[in-house]
């Protein structure tokens, strides 16, 4: 069985899980600078930058995994015109210095001609700043949620943003008379930066929204509390949250919340279910393109399929598609060209497609943890 380098003499997955999270300063997560690792020197190459933080590394390794399964799977199967595709992977700890330092290796290495999921979605907002119209290099399929404005047209997302998510949200609450919520910002940054999305989503489905404080020490909340920021605060918002006795509340999250990594910290609470928003299907869908995915993570990786894991060989599987697609011998140009043709790629039942540069499609998805830790949806 294959596995990634870095899980070859690791613990059992719950263990090795709660130590990614609690070690802050792991090995490259906590690399000043990013590294490259890759088997073998290929005359192509598609380079995926990773945030390997503390914050993010619950989801961007799955993400990983999710895409090293996928090009595995892809050269296995002949690669792209007879020749394998080489997966440049750049490890960061989510600096700034060091998210330059990766696309600038990136830009460097000859055989490059894209790059491909990027994670999480903060890596994916700095690397998106980075590109402009002479960037030369397509920026495809990143995990990018946030509102962007591509003026260079070299960013090609493919999943719902947070706009997206959090619409989908609202409507499942006031599909059930909600009409009130409050809203937890793990920290100010994000406040910041999606506050006027969340209200404004709000305000459109008929729903009060609350800010309210992810501090210890606060009152207690509403019944439903809709949560943006990643599973290590979830796990601490939820450690500390205190309820009257009788009451339940509901916690909806988003795209950078990892259930199976929240209720392996022991995040589940009896009367506290969570609910987290994906903008994939259920890895348990019977879609072609989830199937495959369960198919190949199983024969090549000893890892449970997670939102992000399908996320991740979305993200690949897209690449793949429209770098066969590009006209004439395979370069930097002729590559970025097929990207911005923005044609309409149906990968085995998921959607990508756009009206003029914003994407069209789009699949948002919810998953509950339960009071008693199982994952249901």
């Amino acid at each position: 069985m294959h596995r990634h380098p870095s899980l070859q003499t690791a613990p059992a997955p719950a263990l090795r899980r709660r130590t990614l999270l609690q070690a802050a300063g792991l090995g490259a997560a906590a690399a000043a600078l990013p590294r490259a690792r890759a088997q073998d020197e290929r005359p192509l190459a598609v380079a995926q930058i990773v945030d390997l933080s503390a914050r993010q590394q619950d989801v961007s390794r799955d993400f990983l995994i999710g895409s090293r399964a996928a090009w595995a799977d892809f050269n296995a199967r002949g690669g792209l015109r007879g020749q394998p595709v080489q997966h440049l992977v750049l490890e960061t700890d989510g600096s700034a210095a060091a998210t330059r330092a990766a696309w600038q290796a990136a830009h460097q290495h000859a055989g490059c001609v894209a790059l491909s999921g990027c994670a999480g979605d903060g890596a994916a907002a700095a690397l998106a700043q980075l590109q402009g119209a002479s960037a030369g290099l397509a920026l495809v399929a990143p995990w990018l949620h946030r509102q962007w404005q591509d003026e260079g047209d070299t960013v090609f997302t493919i999943f719902p943003d947070y706009q997206a998510q959090i619409g989908h949200a609202v409507r499942s609450l006031a599909a059930v008379g909600v009409q009130q919520a409050g809203v937890v910002f793990a920290h100010p940054a994000l406040q910041q930066q999606l506050q006027a999305s969340v209200l404004q989503a709000g305000v459109a489905m008929g729903l009060r929204t609350q800010v309210l404080t992810a501090a210890p020490g606060r009152a207690a909340p509403p019944v439903i509390v809709l949560f943006v920021g990643g599973t290590p605060e979830l796990h601490e918002y939820l450690a500390a949250l205190e309820l009257p006795r009788g009451r339940q509340c509901y916690v909806v999250a988003l795209a950078d919340v990892n259930l199976q990594v929240l209720a392996q910290l022991g995040g589940a609470r009896r009367n506290v279910p969570v609910i987290a928003t994906q903008p994939v299907p259920l890895v348990t869908a019977g879609l072609p393109i989830v199937r495959a995915y369960r198919d190949v993570l199983g024969r090549l990786y000893d890892e449970p399929p997670s939102p992000q894991g399908l996320a991740g060989f979305i993200a690949a599987r897209y690449t793949a598609e429209v770098l066969a697609s590009a006209a004439g011998p395979l370069h930097r140009a002729s590559v970025l060209a097929a990207f911005r043709k923005r044609r309409e790629v149906q990968l085995g039942g998921y959607v990508v497609a756009y009206q003029g540069r914003r994407l069209a499609s789009g699949v948002v998805t919810q998953s509950m943890l339960a009071g008693d830790g199982r994952i249901v949806g």
